[in-house]
């Protein structure tokens, strides 16, 4: 299990890519996200799901997410959720 020491962000809110924003949540809280994207009707559960998975893989169970999506692929969600839980860690 991880718990995030500080707030962090990575990404930008550029075409295909998606602006993650990360801040430690009190324990027990679990994962909030919070996510602005064109595609929330279609996609909005994947992303987030995606977002729980991987914070989850990291050992994050208390987390705040404010995501600003804009038509990125798993992968780059992937890598910016991993980018900012180290900054976070850090």
């Amino acid at each position: 299990m991880s718990r995030l020491l500080k707030s962090a962000q990575a990404g930008t809110v550029e075409s295909t890519d998606i602006l993650i924003m990360l801040a430690p949540a009190d324990p027990g809280a679990g994962i909030t996200v919070e996510l602005i994207s064109p595609t929330m009707q279609q996609y909005g559960e994947h992303i987030k799901n995606l977002i729980i998975k991987t914070l989850a893989s990291y050992g994050v169970q208390d987390a705040v997410v404010h995501a600003n999506e804009k038509g990125a692929l798993d992968y780059t969600i992937e890598a910016r959720i991993r980018t900012a839980v180290m900054r976070a860690l850090s």
